[in-house]
Order: C-alpha cells, then structure tokens, then sequence
C-alpha cells in the first residue's frame, strides 16, 4: 500500500527542498566538462541576460553556460543565470527592483519549462520573492500544478522556506514609480480609459527624458539552452509592464507565449508587449513551426507576421498604420541553430548567445524596416 502523506509530511519537505534551492550557492565546485554527445552546448536569451552580473564575475548568460557545460541539469543551469538579473538591484525589469504596478507594488511573474523531464511550473502575481524563477521551478517540483499566482503562490513560497519580504522596491524603482504617479495624477483622470491612455503618455514621457529605457518598460529576461546531451529548457521571468493595473499578467509565465520547450524539437520566448504575443501563443507557433522544419528565424518571422496582422486598433498602431509596440522573440532548435527576431530593428536591438567562444551579443532580424523610435 502507498503510505498516506499528510499535508504536514508534504509541507515538511517542500520545505528542505525550497530552502535547498533558494539558497543553492551561485559557484558551487562542478565536475569536468562533459564531452559532447552530438550536440553543441548553447544558451540563447534576451540582450540584458549579457550585461548584468549582480556585482559577480559572470553576467547571467555566461553563469548558465559555465554550469550547463560543466554537468548542472540544463534548467537548474538556466535559472541560476537568470537569478543573477532577479536579485540585481541595477536590473529594473525583473525580480529585486522591478518596476512596480500602478499602486507601488512589485508583482513578478515567471515560468520554467523542463525539456527532458516534460514538466513544468509558473507564478504569477506574486509578491515578496525576489527569485520568481525558484519558486516556478518549486511549483514544478513541488505540485502536481503548472500555475499558482498572487497569494497563494506566495504562501506557497513562504511555506517552502523561500523569504517573503514587504516591499521589493529600491529607492530607484520609487522614485520612478512617484514621477510615474505625478504625470498620471488620478484627480485630473477620473475616467478609466482616459486614465489608461495618460498612464502610457507618461510612459512614454519617461523614456524620451531618459528616466527609464524602453526596454525596462517592457522588460523581461528570458533564456533557452541545449546541452552537450541535446537536452533543453527554457526560463522566462519578469517584474511585468512597469506600473501596469495591478493584478495584470502578460505572457511571460504563460506556456507557449512567454516560455515553450519541446525537448525533440526547440524552445522559444519572449519579451516586448506581452497582450500582442499572449494573444497568439507564439512561443508555441515558433516551436510548432520548427517542428515542420523551418529554421528558427523563419518560424519566428511567420509569429511576428501574425501579430502584425492582427493589429488593427488604432490605439495600437503608427501613423504610418504599423505596430507602435516591440515584440521579440529568442528561438532555439534541437541541432543548435538559433534566432534573435524583433519586430523592429536598430543599433542596439540585440539579443545574447553563449558558446564555447563565449558570450556575445548579435543584431536581431527584424520583420519591418527602421527602429520603433523612426
């Protein structure tokens, strides 16, 4: 007979195993590198994956790259590079320091998708956690789940031993969320709709006076790899739209928008306007699309296509009737080829690739002509 486990058993575990890993040392002694088993180790992700280490020696795209060659479990290698971004205050898109929502408050989402072991776990909402990413790989683990969001996913952390803390603003991130809140001012917007539309003027006023990049606006990190065994997994974790309606959700813990990995076949995810890509499942369409055989730009330029398509509300649109919003998309393939593919291109609209040459960063495709900002 199975033996009955209790909640308090079930608890009890989790426990060991969510402290274990939320306090899993970032360079722990590794075994020799594994020799290549037909398969070239890879890790793919978005630009900022490759500029931020957290005051360490290695940005978070080169961590995953050193742990997935030297043995780690390919996504166990993942997440402790995207942790490196979640826990750096400078990196104002995800995790420590995110941009909060509309009211002041942090809300992250993230999801982990496991190729080998097909499985996988998200969160959305949540609060207090400065590492998203663990939590969604505890859920994984843990649960016999993919989603858990707002409080019940951070009594879930709470009750596994992750730290909960009240507030994971930085001084910087309130400050900008205090200029956000002056240029909106609620009293001279008491409509919805005409509130909505000064909240993305005041965005957009924010980024043209340099207080805020346009990448921190929408941003995410989202990294995919390979290892020498052909094994994938794909992490995607985000602080969401910076001062968005509090309880929003984009795509980034969505599976197949933000995050998709089919170990026989490749991993796609995101970053850019998150309604524009969940709308589509993209992430899913790119992956299904290499499955047919197209390489992985092509299966990312026929997403973007769809998306630009089905983009007709004017609010949404240029005067020159393209989209006024950024969308890209970071696919990999089981034989290692790889795509970084925007929406819009430009000088530093690029996207991160680590090998045995290193880190990098290479210009992404773009589906239309100029830069966003033309």
């Amino acid at each position: 007979m199975t033996p009955r486990i209790t909640r308090r058993r079930f608890v009890a575990a989790g426990a060991a195993a969510g402290v274990a890993a939320a306090t899993r040392p970032l360079f722990a002694a590794a075994p020799a590198v594994i020799a290549r088993a037909g398969a070239r180790p890879i890790v793919v992700g978005s630009a900022n994956a490759a500029k931020f280490t957290n005051g360490g020696p290695r940005t978070g795209i080169a961590e995953a790259f050193e742990r997935l060659t030297h043995g780690e479990d390919v996504l166990d290698a993942l997440l402790a590079g995207v942790n490196i971004l979640e826990l750096d205050p400078e990196e104002d898109s995800v995790g420590y320091g995110g941009l909060p929502n509309a009211d002041g408050v942090v809300q992250l989402d993230a999801c982990c998708m496991h190729g080998p072991k097909r499985r996988a776990g998200a969160v959305a909402a949540l609060e207090g956690v400065r590492t998203p990413s663990l939590v969604a790989r505890a859920v994984m683990d843990q649960t016999d789940h993919h989603l858990l969001a707002g409080a019940g996913a951070r009594e879930f952390a709470r009750r596994l031993g992750f730290r909960v803390e009240d507030d994971l603003n930085t001084d910087h991130s309130r400050r900008l969320w205090l200029e956000w809140k002056r240029l909106t001012d609620p009293a001279h917007y008491p409509d919805p709709a005409a509130r909505a539309a000064a909240g993305d003027r005041a965005r957009r006023e924010m980024v043209a006076r340099g207080l805020v990049s346009a990448e921190s606006v929408w941003g995410t990190v989202h990294c995919n790899g390979i290892n020498a065994k052909g094994e994938m997994a794909g992490v995607t974790t985000t602080s969401g739209l910076a001062w968005k309606i509090p309880g929003r959700v984009g795509d980034s813990p969505i599976f197949g928008a933000g995050n998709y990995v089919d170990g026989a076949v490749g991993a796609a995810g995101s970053t850019g306007r998150g309604e524009a890509n969940l709308y589509h499942l993209s992430s899913f369409l790119i992956v299904e699309q290499m499955r047919q055989g197209k390489h992985p730009k092509d299966a990312a330029l026929e997403a973007l296509g769809r998306i630009r398509a089905a983009t007709t509300e004017k609010r949404l649109l240029r005067p020159d009737g393209r989209p006024n919003f950024q969308v890209k998309f970071y696919a990999l393939d089981r034989a290692g080829r790889h795509a970084g593919v925007a929406m819009y291109g430009g000088e530093d609209v690029s996207y991160a690739v680590a090998t045995e040459n290193g880190p990098e960063l290479l210009p992404m495709e773009a589906l239309l002509p100029g830069s966003l900002a033309d």
